[in-house]
């Protein structure tokens, strides 16, 4: 207890910039102890402050701080779906058949996109994922943010969620606000526990095991580990495609019902291992250490293949006749006969087997053995299954302390070292290599992406006494950071131009072709920042902060960023606060480098479509441009209201970004654009119908309010919190150009509902625990395969989530839940009311962009044991 003691002490004396934080009150303020006993426990926020930490009520920015234990109260265990239901301005999708949008699911802070939150893990900046969401429905596309999801809960403290630019405190990213994950410092103590879940539907079985243990190291010190492992099934919401029904009853065999999967992938062996350490050097010096290791496989549906339309493999006329390959070569030898798809009427022949030119090519003749088409050898089409091996590490070690002696004396220092890597290694399998015929392999690895970070940093902070209510804080700070964007080519089999080539059909794995040598390499970028930060106590009510960083990267150049921060407080039981400041987020390296080629629906028509850099000659023709920072202005202002068990806080906010960073619409090649594709060595070009680029192309205005309530009181007999959380977001396209397009700023603008909050009631006893949330979700856009013609407003809609807990013995807990627990059904599809085109769903029964996801109710069994 010492320890812990001493541990939180030189917390709070020796929080500078690099341990900033900032916090609101999120739904408990109250921790139980044995028995019945309650006692009110003041929340303490790090990020935000370059001076000590202060409670959330005297926090001059708003700041939602969510302890360990509440994140442990929800179904799941994706760290993304956890904060969701604490923070409400924070929406996260599903993203089926997404690419790697589905591998690492991005999230959105106040609307914005996902690498506009800065993540920090004990207060140190995490490096992102590897994965750029190439299909990120529409307000993430192209976003490279990190990936929270590796962070289990049992390994948290608490989380920290400041809800202000911040990029001139902690640098770029920081638009939408910060991130703060603190783990766990105790040198005793633990916890294991078995969850099993599984979705109401049946499917979606999840197991997983969690332990966390504290330990001393030595006397003056404590190590702290953490680990989580789990397993969950994949979901589907699908129903059989009307081509694929169509089919099946035409006696084609092989055809899969679902012939495609809309539901959430699998993930298998995903395990995380996250240690904390920290040593008392001296009485006024520590030695920290922290990291993690995790590493889990995914793996998801893509679209299906159509036996008679898929082009460069099965037609290249839309299903007028079939391709067949003329394998001793054209005008050559034995010729192939013509397979017209279609009879005299013009009705499509959906079994090919009864079409006699067909049989002469499928026969063990001259012309069968000279002549190939798929349907041979998938006479049913086929079905991609995309995935990946996602790994990611990080290290990070540092000293802090105070100074001694000097003109320093009696101030603070926090020096530290950083390393992260995050590597995606994509694997997709059912697939073809079209231009290699008959010999095609069926499975490939097309690749890796690897991300590689490194930082160091020194902070400095000393208060001095300049006669006015307490000390002036004045702290100051230098930052040294590296990116490095590494692409590694795949198997041969996944781009090789293959023999057929020339006669039409596809180069390399159908559906996500593998990174040719000639694309792999390493892209880097350096950026060395300094920053000072003062906050100014006038009076004992009024409290002002001044930031002021300087950053200079070797690509793009400097940027000079500034924030103010005001709390004036009014009475004992009310204040006000408010913040206006400026911010950047640069492009990343990945973003600035990568060319990709994808598959995705296009007004409803299967394409491939190639990603290029935007310094790519094709991408100039086409308004293509490098990169350059986006730039932010925003400003905050709002009240704190405590009043004994009562706590209120309500902020406006208005968040103006130009120059916003996304990947470009779509746009479809000309055959001279193609012909300059060709000659950069894009694989695919014949068959990739559109391009888009990364680019700097439009301006946006944010606005929304943040209002938070917790009352706690005695009540049946125990202890009662009510918390509700409310968000008002909106967000308008100022500008935009052709080349992002209408229907995505319309998607930019609807997507995310406007209107979202939450009501918990936690009702705590001697022997039991338990709680009730209300979850709101207002009218939302509702998407299907990012097609416009598809797009509605759907209704709002509520869901319930519930737990109950049973205190066994004292080390023995058993818990009993669900979210979503009337399995509330998201917006269904109706194509027929919405384009027009009957029965046409591509296989879904619900709009992918429902905020509350697609899978429905999810029940839960949790057993846990405490030491």
């Amino acid at each position: 207890m010492k320890l812990q003691l001493n541990a939180i002490s030189r917390a709070i004396t020796y929080a500078i910039a690099s341990t900033a934080s900032v916090g609101l009150l999120s739904t408990s303020a109250y921790a139980e102890e044995e028995g019945a006993k309650k006692e009110k426990i003041e929340k303490i926020a790090v990020v935000g402050s370059r001076a000590a930490p202060r409670s959330v009520g005297d926090s001059p920015v708003p700041v939602d701080i969510i302890g360990g234990d509440e994140l442990s109260k929800a179904g799941g265990d994706d760290m993304l779906e956890l904060l969701k239901g604490s923070v409400p301005s924070l929406n996260v999708h599903q993203n089926p058949i997404s690419d790697a949008a589905s591998l690492v699911r991005p999230a959105n802070l106040r609307g914005l996109p996902a690498d506009s939150t800065l993540i920090l893990l004990n207060g140190k900046r995490r490096h992102r994922s590897s994965v750029i969401a190439f299909l990120g429905g529409g307000i993430n596309d192209g976003a490279q943010g990190p990936d929270i999801s590796v962070i289990p809960s049992v390994a948290l403290k608490q989380v920290e969620v400041l809800r202000d630019g911040a990029a001139a405190q902690y640098g770029s990213d920081a638009i939408a606000g910060v991130i703060n994950f603190v783990l766990k410092d105790a040198s005793e103590g633990g916890s294991f526990s078995v969850k099993q879940g599984q979705y109401f539907e049946g499917d979606g079985d999840t197991t997983t095991f969690e332990g966390n243990i504290g330990l001393p190291f030595t006397d003056d010190g404590f190590a702290n580990l953490s680990f989580q492992y789990k397993n969950a099934d994949a979901t589907s919401r699908s129903v059989q495609r009307p081509d694929a029904a169509a089919y099946d009853s035409a006696g084609v065999e092989g055809i899969r019902n679902p012939a495609q999967v809309w539901g959430a992938p699998e993930i298998k062996d995903d395990i995380t291992l996250f240690g904390n350490v920290g040593l008392d050097l001296s009485n006024d010096s520590q030695f920290y250490m922290f990291g993690n290791y995790s590493e889990r496989d995914v793996k998801g549906g893509f679209y299906y293949r159509n036996p008679q339309t898929r082009p460069q493999v099965y037609s290249n006329d839309g299903g007028e006749t079939l391709l067949v390959a003329d394998l001793d070569g054209l005008d050559t030898g034995i010729s192939c006969p013509t397979v017209n798809l279609k009879d005299a009427e013009g009705n499509q022949i959906l079994d090919v087997s009864t079409i006699a030119a067909y049989q002469q090519i499928a026969s063990n003749s001259d012309i069968g053995n000279n002549c190939f088409a798929f349907n041979e050898i998938l006479p049913a089409g086929f079905t991609p299954f995309f995935g990946g091996n996602i790994t990611d590490t990080s290290l990070t070690i540092g000293t802090k302390g105070e100074f001694t002696g000097g003109f320093m004396k009696g101030g603070y220092y926090d020096l530290s070292g950083s390393v992260g890597r995050n590597e995606s290694r994509y694997f997709i399998t059912n697939t073809v290599n079209a231009s290699l015929g008959a010999e095609t392999p069926m499975d490939f690895s097309p690749g890796k992406y690897i991300q590689l970070e490194k930082n160091f940093n020194l902070d400095i902070s000393k208060g001095y006494d300049f006669g006015l209510a307490y000390d002036v804080n004045v702290a100051g700070g230098l930052e040294w950071h590296e990116e490095t964007f590494e692409v590694i080519a795949g198997d041969e089999a996944s781009f090789i131009a293959g023999p057929l080539t020339e006669q039409g059909f596809g180069i390399g794995s159908n559906g996500f072709p593998g990174f040719k040598p000639s694309a792999a390499g390493e892209f880097t970028r350096r950026n060395y920042a300094a920053y000072v930060d003062v906050e100014t106590p006038f009076t004992e009510e009024f409290l002002m902060g001044w930031a002021l960083r300087y950053e200079d990267y070797d690509s793009f150049g400097s940027t000079t960023n500034f924030k103010i921060t005001g709390q004036f407080q009014a009475t004992d039981d009310l204040s006000f606060r408010g913040s206006i400041s400026t911010g950047f987020r640069a492009p990343t390296v990945g973003q600035a480098n990568v060319s990709n080629v994808q598959t995705n629906l296009s007004s409803g028509v299967l394409v491939d479509s190639a990603l290029l850099p935007p310094t790519n000659p094709v991408s100039q023709i086409l308004g293509g441009t490098e990169l350059q920072p986006e730039e932010s202005e925003s400003y905050t202002f709002g009240a704190v209201y405590q009043s004994g068990d009562l706590f209120m806080t309500i902020d406006y906010y208005n968040i103006q970004v130009e120059d916003r960073i996304s990947q470009s619409d779509k746009i479809n090649l000309t055959a001279e654009q193609k012909a300059a594709l060709k000659a950069d060595g894009v694989p695919n070009v014949d068959s990739i119908a559109q391009v888009s680029f990364f680019t700097n192309d439009f301006d946006t205005t944010t606005q929304g309010v943040d209002f938070v309530a917790n009352y706690s009181m005695d009540l049946l007999g125990g202890y009662s919190t009510f918390a509700f959380a409310y968000n008002w977001n909106e967000t308008e396209v100022d500008r935009f150009s052709e080349i992002t397009g209408d229907f995505k700023v319309k998607r930019l603008e609807t997507d995310l509902p406007n209107h979202r909050a939450t009501l918990t009631w936690t009702q705590q006893w001697e022997d039991f625990t338990g709680f009730v949330r209300y979850n709101y979700f207002g009218e939302y856009q509702g998407v299907h395969v990012d097609y416009d013609a598809t797009a509605i407003m759907a209704d709002p809609s509520v869901t319930f989530d519930a737990e109950v807990t049973y205190f066994a013995t004292e080390n023995i807990s058993l818990t009993v839940g669900a979210n979503n627990i009337f399995d509330q059904e998201p917006e269904k599809l109706d194509f027929e009311k919405a384009t027009g085109i009957p029965n046409n769903n591509w296989g879904g029964k619900y709009y992918e962009t429902s905020p509350y996801g697609i899978n429905g109710g999810f029940y839960y069994v949790k057993a846990t044991y405490t030491f």
